[in-house]
C-alpha cells in the first residue's frame, strides 16, 4: 500500500505522477534559490552595489568546492530508488540512508574547513576585484560554516524523493525559506552586518531545514526510520553511491569550473557589469529549477523501472518529461523576458545595471529549453546507473569549449554580451552530443545498471 506522499512510479499513466512529483520540486527549488535570491536583493538594496556584487562573485566558487559532496547525493536518490524498484531490501535501504547521513555530516565538516581556509585563495583566482575582495571573502567564509546543514538538507531530501516524496521537504524549505527572508532584513537593516549578516542568515536557515528533514527521518517509523546510534560509514553502499553520485558531482563542478572562468571574464568589466549579471543570473536560476524538476524526475522514475525490470517505460518516461520542461520552461522564460525590468529593480534600482542586467536576461533566456532538454536526457541516463559518459560529455561542451572560448575573447575590449553567448552555444554543442549518445545506447543496449 502506497503511502500518503509516495508515488507509485512502475505502474499506469506517467504524465500525472511525473507532475505530481515535479511540481513540489519546482516549489521546493524556487523555495531554495529564494536563500540566494534574498541573499543578493537585500545587499543590493540595503548594503549597497559592492555588497551585491561581492555577493554574486562568489556563487561560482561556492558551488565549485561543494558540488562533489553534493553529487553524491544524486548517488543516494538513485541507490534508495533502485530498492524501492526491486521490493524487499529494507536491510540494504536502511543501511543506505545511514551512511548517507554519516557522509553528509562528515563530509560538510571536512569541506566546510576547506572552504574556510581556502576563501582567498579562491577569490584570487577569479580575480575578485580588491574593492570588494573583503566583503566576498566573509561571505564566504560564513557560508562554509553552515555547510553540514546545507548537506544534511540535500542528502535528507534525496532519500525521499527516491520514494515519491517531494512534497514534505517543499514544506521544511517554506518555513526556512521564510525564516531566511526575516533575518536577512534583521541583520542588514536594524544590525547593519552587510554581508555578514545575509551570510549568517543563510547558516541559520539552513540549520532550521536540517533539523526539520532529520527529526523527520528520526522519528518515521517505516523504512526510512533514521536511528542515530545506527549512523555509520558502509563502505559497499558508499562505493554504490559514489559510482553514481562522484561521476555527477564532477560534471556539475564541470559548469562550476566553466562559470568561474566565465565569471572571470566578466569581472573585468567592472562593479556595474558585475552588479547586473549577479542580479540577472540569480533571475535566469528561477528558469533553471523550473526544467531541472524534469531531470530529477526522469532519473528517479527511469532508475526504480530499471531495477524492476521495466526497461520498456523508459522511453515514455523521457518523452513526458521533455513534454513537460517544454510546458513548463517555456512559461518561466516568457515570464521572465516580459518582466526583466521589473525583476531587475528588485535586486538594484541603478538604470546602469538594469540595462546592463537585461541584456544578458535576453542572451540567456531564449534559448535556455535547449539546455533544459540536455539536462532531462543526462537524468535518465543516470537513471540506468550510467554516469562517467555524461561526465566526458559534459567535459568537451562545456568547460573544454567554455575555456577556449572566453581565451580567445579580447576582454574588457569587445562587449560583455560575446561573453555571454559562452552559454548558449555550449549547451547547443552538449545536446547535440547527449543525443548521439542516447541514440548509441539505444541501438547497443547494455547491463549497465548496478
Amino acid at each position: 500500500m502506497k503511502k500518503k506522499n509516495e508515488i507509485d512510479m512502475l505502474n499506469g499513466p506517467l504524465m500525472g505522477k511525473v507532475l505530481r512529483f515535479a511540481v513540489p520540486l519546482i516549489l521546493t527549488n524556487i523555495l531554495q534559490l529564494l536563500f540566494n535570491a534574498a541573499d543578493v536583493a537585500v545587499a543590493g538594496r540595503f548594503a549597497g552595489s559592492e555588497s551585491l556584487a561581492a555577493v554574486g562573485s562568489t556563487g561560482s566558487l561556492v558551488f565549485l568546492i561543494i558540488n562533489i559532496l553534493i553529487g553524491i547525493s544524486v548517488g543516494v536518490n538513485v541507490v534508495v530508488a533502485r530498492y524501492y524498484g526491486m521490493g524487499g531490501k529494507s536491510d540494504g535501504l536502511s543501511r543506505a540512508i545511514h551512511t548517507a547521513i554519516f557522509v553528509a555530516l562528515v563530509g560538510g565538516v571536512i569541506f566546510a574547513v576547506i572552504g574556510f581556509a581556502l576563501s582567498g585563495v579562491l577569490l584570487k583566482l577569479i580575480s575578485v576585484p580588491e574593492n570588494i575582495f573583503p566583503l566576498s571573502r566573509i561571505y564566504m567564509r560564513i557560508f562554509f560554516l553552515g555547510l553540514p546543514f546545507n548537506m544534511l538538507y540535500n542528502y535528507g531530501t534525496a532519500i525521499l524523493r527516491a520514494r515519491g516524496d517531494t512534497t514534505r521537504p517543499f514544506y521544511y524549505l517554506l518555513i526556512s525559506g521564510t525564516t531566511n527572508v526575516i533575518l536577512n532584513l534583521i541583520f542588514v537593516i536594524v544590525f547593519h552586518l552587510g554581508v555578514a549578516g545575509v551570510a549568517i542568515a543563510t547558516d541559520l536557515s539552513n540549520m532550521l531545514s536540517a533539523f526539520m528533514i532529520l527529526r523527520f527521518l528520526v522519528k518515521s517509523d517505516d523504512e526510512l526510520h533514521v536511528d542515530l546510534k545506527k549512523i555509520r560509514f558502509d563502505k559497499g553502499m558508499f562505493i554504490s553511491m559514489a559510482q553514481i553520485g562522484v561521476p555527477a558531482g564532477i560534471q556539475s563542478s564541470l559548469f562550476s569550473v566553466s562559470n568561474a572562468v566565465i565569471q572571470s571574464a566578466i569581472n573585468a568589466y567592472g562593479p556595474t557589469i558585475m552588479a547586473a549579471s549577479s542580479a540577472s543570473s540569480s533571475i535566469e536560476n528561477f528558469v533553471y529549477v523550473s526544467m531541472n524538476a524534469f531531470h530529477h524526475a526522469g532519473q528517479t522514475f527511469t532508475s526504480q523501472n530499471v531495477a524492476a525490470g521495466k526497461s520498456e517505460r523508459v522511453k515514455e518516461i523521457l518523452k513526458v518529461c521533455l513534454i513537460c520542461t517544454t510546458m513548463m520552461g517555456g512559461a518561466m522564460c516568457i515570464i521572465e523576458l516580459s518582466l526583466a525590468p521589473f525583476l531587475l529593480s528588485l535586486y538594484n534600482t541603478s538604470p546602469m545595471v538594469i540595462n546592463a542586467g537585461i541584456d544578458r536576461i535576453f542572451i540567456i533566456v531564449v534559448p535556455y529549453l535547449i539546455f533544459g532538454y540536455g539536462d532531462v536526457l543526462v537524468g535518465v541516463i543516470r537513471g540506468h546507473g550510467i554516469s562517467l559518459p555524461t561526465v566526458i560529455i559534459n567535459l568537451v561542451a562545456t568547460t573544454v569549449f567554455r575555456v577556449i572560448y572566453v581565451y580567445f575573447l579580447n576582454v574588457p575590449k569587445v562587449s560583455v554580451q560575446y561573453v555571454y553567448l559562452a552559454y548558449p552555444i555550449s549547451w547547443t554543442l552538449l545536446l547535440v552530443m547527449l543525443i548521439a549518445f542516447w541514440i548509441y545506447l539505444r541501438k547497443h543496449p547494455k547491463r549497465h545498471y548496478h
